[in-house]
């Protein structure tokens, strides 16, 4: 029997902000994409004592994408330079689309610092149809309860983005593309569907097996095209995220937070953080400099 696994990825551990550790699982020398995914973090779970900083990231740009922040624990807080100031919590979405062009940041709320919290989650990067990079930025908060959630065999389910197994997420989207996340306890099954040509399955918490291959933290399982793919939680459960879709209508280049089918749009792109011809954030007047190299 063919291996349902057409590519394992391992995410590689580097250092966001100063005590704020994540694995960086996408882009991979490995492979760059699934579906229109190019960008996959993976933060936590940690603890943050009270008085700790958390998350600060100061406000930087983005092209050519979307950003989805998806939490299991904690809260960040959101804001933009379309003006939109939105805590996210753990269940719900934030799709940001930063098409022509966007700044935000991502902090932690000061009540959460003074009170110490756990964090825990995943953000991705979902790269536009090249007719729709320089789509005018937007920004859209879907709470959980208005995302399809449902139960297979013990398995809680909830569609982040696009459509899978019959249903269909109210948050925005530019191209064929599945995004839902799955907490599996011990020794539940459930089955990948073949509804979309790129799959992968990303281990956030626990293990997993397909097959006679087991998943740890940080694996990113790319799933051979065409067949369902039954997947068994391990003894301690699983936290996971599924994810795919169409395959990208062409390459792209990514350079810092830029990515573009063009290489001149994302030296356009720099110049104009450097001279400072994004807008601002509303609220927020730090930001990152662009890095030299």
């Amino acid at each position: 029997m063919a291996d349902p696994i057409e590519l394992l990825i391992q995410g590689r551990a580097h250092e966001l902000a100063p005590g704020f550790a994540v694995r960086r699982v996408l882009p991979s020398v490995k492979r760059r994409t699934v579906g229109p995914f190019i960008f996959l973090d993976h933060f936590g779970p940690l603890v943050v004592p009270p008085g700790g900083d958390g998350m600060e990231v100061r406000p930087h740009p983005h092209i050519g994408l979307a950003t989805i922040t998806y939490l299991f624990e904690g809260g960040i807080f959101h804001r933009d330079s379309l003006g939109y100031a939105q805590a996210i919590r753990p269940g719900d979405v934030n799709w940001m689309t930063a098409g022509s062009g966007i700044a935000h940041s991502e902090r932690t709320e000061p009540e959460m610092r003074q009170s110490g919290f756990r964090m825990h989650g995943v953000q991705t990067w979902v790269a536009l149809p090249q007719a729709h990079e320089e789509t005018p930025p937007t920004f859209e908060h879907v709470a959980a309860s208005r995302l399809p959630a449902w139960q297979e065999g013990g398995t809680s389910l909830r569609l982040i983005v696009g459509t899978y197994a019959g249903r269909t997420a109210p948050t925005t989207h530019f191209s064929p593309i599945f995004y839902v996340a799955a907490e599996m306890p011990a020794a539940a099954k459930i089955a990948v569907t073949a509804d979309h040509t790129e799959r992968g399955i990303y281990i956030a918490a626990g293990t997993a097996t397909i097959g006679d291959r087991q998943l740890g933290v940080g694996d990113l399982a790319v799933l051979a095209a065409g067949t369902a793919v039954d997947l068994v939680a391990g003894t301690d459960g699983a936290k996971l995220m599924l994810l795919g879709g169409a395959a990208l209508d062409g390459p792209r280049h990514i350079w810092w937070n830029f990515v573009s089918s063009s290489k001149e749009r994302i030296e356009r792109a720099k110049a104009d953080w450097k001279e400072g011809r994004f807008a601002k954030v509303p609220g927020d007047p730090e930001f990152i400099p662009l890095p030299e190299r």
